[in-house]
């Protein structure tokens, strides 16, 4: 990940784009890449667009991945740690007891 984010920022500052940075307009940003990559299955069935636009999705999973790493970096976000305390509290909301198999919300189980 910190790769990762070391070339997104190397990207990023070799264009002086940190001026137009902040977690407000990054968020936004990681939310219109996330509604990109919904539009390219709306209103097709989910295997026709995964096997006709792979490489739209492939993109579209790239740019929220570069917003994902540039705000976490930029609001100082351990974001592999965030990813696993995320994992730990999920873990407890959903034993797998309870879960096994079920689409329900844990405040359902």
């Amino acid at each position: 990940m910190q790769e990762l984010t070391s070339k997104i920022i190397r990207f990023r500052d070799e264009r002086n784009w940190r001026q137009f940075h902040n977690a407000k307009d990054l968020a936004i940003s990681l939310s219109l890449e996330a509604s990109e990559l919904l539009e390219l299955f709306q209103w097709k069935q989910n295997d026709e667009v995964v096997k006709e636009n792979l490489e739209g999705i492939k993109d579209e999973l790239a740019d929220v991945l570069y917003y994902v790493l540039l705000m976490s970096h930029d609001v100082g976000i351990d974001i592999e740690e965030a990813l696993e305390s995320k994992l730990r509290k999920n873990e407890r909301k959903y034993p797998i007891e309870k879960a096994y198999g079920s689409n329900k919300k844990y405040t359902e189980l």
